[in-house]
């Protein structure tokens, strides 16, 4: 990866951990479900008035899905069912290791000794919150950031393959360029755009599921009184988790798949839970336990170990 791309995946992992303080402060005010279909409501209005869509097929629906339905609905859900913020940040990273895995069966990248290893250690990590649950992890809190982790780490792999389908789309549409540094330009150009307009087509079929499921079940919520008596700071919430987390946190991510293999990128998501667990403390007074910290220490140390190279690639099962 280049230096400006190591920044950006940091900046990225900065912006995802506050927003785990954000996300708190904004149920305050709204119920999960209601809240994540606002976000993408907002996230995809008016943009989608300006962005070519994305081919829309199945992967694109997965991403869709996978990434902002799941991960979201449910890590909201954990929330309001009382998982404090930064246990939430971390324990959403087992996304990395379940990526791992994917890319290995779906897109034939290779996994290391290393990288089961850290795997492994991440498993202790994650057996030590699940000996501690209840207060600041409730069982279905729990429950719901596994299933939040899993459905983010399928997002990861559609949006790597969706922008597989785009440079390829890209390199036929532009036979004459006459040098490599142009090549280089108009694809650069033209990945930062469709990153976003993944973001954001991405984000409108994820409003429609989830306004449909808020409906449901968030039926007494949906009065004119939720909206005029909710707080200015969930409403300020609500805009830093549309604007900075979605748009420029996912546009970005989905850029640097497009520029760089899965297992470069995913694991600089190791940072997220240090920042997510540092401004609980600092913004929101969550307590920081022995055990808090050794679940840290294990997570972590299992992606740095998961964070090596890849080498061989092996044939692909499914293309």
């Amino acid at each position: 990866m280049t230096p400006i791309h190591i920044a950006l995946a940091v900046l990225v992992a900065f912006i995802w951990g506050v927003n785990f303080t954000f996300i708190a402060w904004g149920l305050e005010s709204f119920p999960p479900l209601m809240l994540t279909a606002m976000r993408f409501f907002f996230t995809a209005v008016p943009l989608v008035l300006f962005l070519k869509p994305p081919k829309f097929n199945r992967t694109l629906f997965v991403y869709a899905i996978g990434t902002f339905v799941l991960q979201y609905a449910f890590v909201f859900t954990a929330m309001h069912l009382g998982a404090s913020a930064g246990l939430t940040a971390l324990l959403l990273q087992m996304q990395i290791f379940i990526t791992v895995l994917l890319a290995y069966f779906i897109l034939g990248e290779a996994v290391s000794r290393k990288q089961i290893a850290g795997m492994l250690v991440g498993v202790l990590g994650l057996g030590v919150i699940a000996l501690n649950l209840g207060g600041d992890m409730p069982l279905n809190g729990f429950i719901c950031i596994l299933i939040a982790a899993i459905g983010w780490s399928f997002g990861n792999i559609a949006s790597k393959q969706v922008s597989k389908q785009t440079a390829i789309s890209t390199t036929h549409q532009q036979p004459n360029v006459s040098t490599i540094a142009s090549v280089n330009t108009v694809s650069n150009r033209t990945s930062a755009l469709s990153a976003l307009a993944l973001v954001v087509w991405g984000g409108l079929i994820a409003c429609v599921v989830l306004t449909l499921s808020s409906l449901i079940f968030e039926t007494e919520a949906w009065q004119f009184a939720t909206f005029t008596q909710a707080s200015l700071k969930s409403w300020l919430s609500l805009g830093f988790i549309v604007y900075i987390s979605t748009l420029v946190g996912f546009g970005l991510w989905a850029h640097l798949l497009a520029q760089n293999t899965a297992s470069k990128v995913i694991p600089f998501a190791l940072l997220v839970p240090v920042f997510g667990m540092a401004t609980s403390v600092l913004l929101i007074g969550e307590v920081l336990t022995w055990w808090k910290m050794l679940a840290m220490v294990l997570i972590l140390s299992g992606l740095i170990l998961a964070n090596v190279k890849i080498g061989v690639r092996r044939k692909p099962v499914i293309t």
